[in-house]
């Protein structure tokens, strides 16, 4: 644990005083009258000078936030909006689910008179992992400062990263009762990453950065349980327009008043020990989230593929199935996606499906000329994804496995990830879309609802006409 000492005076006494990094507690060390009132007013002070302001400024604490998560039409990103800086500015970020922290271009119009740099050795360094520390060689500004701690701040979608410089600022979002947003509540020093503008590209037109919600301290889910003392949970339920994202336990509530918190089916979230991010240190795990699963059938029927494929490999990393909203498809292991594809062919063939000629990205696509329509999308076969046991399967109906490519083709939503992925199994922003996905970090486990049309609502169906 990294400790910063010091030593500061009241009257006429001394006190020594040690902040730990993890538990924002406090130590103290005297040399006299330790029951004295000024000692107490010297631990009233510290607690108030240095724990709250890294929590809300403000006497509400909510039970949980919300923020819209919108589908760009273009690149199929999922993108967010919070308010960050003094004064306050409305930021467009890509949604990653699996992304380490909030990161933010500073090279183009940061202004904020709360912009504050994170110091080399300091607490915040500590708190986000970094052990790099450098100087600027040009003028102050948010991004350039020395004698600061910095990390890398990573495109997942280009899979590019860079070099940047930590620091805090305010952020504001929406609180929520689960029925419809609140009010407005603020984290006065919320830790992020400056990036330099060209991290940008391959990002949506208008985003800012990329808000990250994977397994970190400074992940926004993260900072926000702790900034606010509620539930280490947070929720997605993406959709093809206009979607919600939830910090904190349910309900989370759909119109017409369904919650769809009570809908789940619980698997564990894995650990995969070697990081998946562009650049990362050794020994450093990754913030992405990885689930167990076992098998694949298509229409009930196993599909015949190496299965050890389906583990993380703990040396490498190599392996396993995570959950990705920066991957518009789900992608798949060469010999997984040749096993499936052929699986899913010939249960449409039986149905008196015709298959057709691939359409770029995919290559399994079908005349929609047979293909019914039901609740559930079109009527295919149903892919279901095995975990810890046969009767919990995260299945896939048409809706979310089919992509209408024109007014007479259907494509299998699966793309063929190559021979040696990092990741046998990425489940896309596509498969996910109306399904409610719950992150519980305190229990290591994923909540998910399947497809929500099945209940007569969707992820677009969360009222975010203000209840205040």
């Amino acid at each position: 644990m990294w400790q910063l000492p010091f030593t500061i005076h009241v009257y006429k006494y001394r006190y020594r005083c040690t902040i730990s990094s993890t538990s924002f507690l406090f130590q103290f060390s005297y040399t006299a009258m330790a029951k004295t009132p000024n000692f107490l007013r010297l631990i009233a002070l510290f607690q108030l000078f240095f724990i709250a302001p890294s929590f809300a400024q403000q006497s509400f604490r909510p039970k949980a936030l919300v923020v819209p998560v919108t589908k760009h039409a273009s690149t199929l990103q999922y993108v967010t909006q919070i308010n960050q800086r003094t004064p306050l500015v409305p930021l467009n970020l890509v949604l990653d689910i699996g992304g380490q922290f909030l990161w933010v271009d500073c090279d183009t119009s940061y202004i904020s008179s709360t912009y504050r740099p994170a110091r080399c050795r300091s607490a915040q360094c500590s708190l986000a992992r970094s052990t790099a520390c450098g100087d600027c060689f040009s003028a102050p500004r948010p991004g350039c400062n020395n004698n600061t701690c910095g990390l890398t701040p990573d495109n997942t979608i280009t899979h590019t990263a860079t070099s940047g410089e930590l620091a805090e600022d305010t952020v504001s979002v929406q609180s929520t009762n689960g029925f419809n947003p609140g009010r407005n509540v603020t984290v006065s020093r919320f830790l992020f990453s400056c990036a330099p503008s060209f991290l940008l590209q391959g990002l949506a037109t208008g985003v800012s950065g990329m808000a990250g919600l994977g397994r970190t301290k400074i992940a926004l889910p993260s900072q926000f349980s702790s900034a606010f003392s509620f539930h280490r949970k947070f929720a997605v339920c993406l959709s093809s327009s206009k979607g919600v994202a939830f910090f904190g336990d349910g309900p989370y509530v759909l119109l017409p008043n369904i919650d769809a918190s009570q809908l789940l089916t619980f698997t564990p979230l894995l650990l995969n020990p070697v990081s998946t991010a562009s650049a990362f240190s050794q020994g450093e795990p990754s913030a992405e989230y990885f689930i167990g699963v076992k098998s694949i059938r298509i229409d009930g029927k196993a599909v015949r593929f190496n299965t050890t494929l389906l583990s993380i490999n703990k040396h490498d990393g190599v392996g396993g199935t995570k959950i990705s909203s920066v991957n518009p498809y789900t992608v798949l292991e060469a010999s997984i996606f040749k096993a499936l594809t052929e699986a899913f062919v010939k249960a449409s063939a039986a149905r008196n499906i015709k298959r057709v000629v691939g359409v770029a990205p995919f290559e399994v696509c079908f005349s929609n000329e047979n293909v019914g329509a039901t609740r559930l999308g079109a009527a295919v076969p149903t892919i279901e994804l095995v975990l810890q046991n046969q009767k919990t399967i995260w299945r896939i109906f048409g809706a979310n496995s089919m992509v209408s490519v024109s007014d007479k083709v259907l494509c299998l939503g699966f793309v063929n990830g190559g021979e040696t992925p990092r990741t046998s199994i990425v489940i896309g922003g596509y498969q996910l879309e109306d399904n409610l996905l719950q992150f519980d970090l305190a229990a290591s486990r994923l909540g998910f609802s399947s497809l929500l049309f099945g209940i007569r609502t969707t992820c677009a169906n969360f009222n975010f006409t203000s209840a205040v």
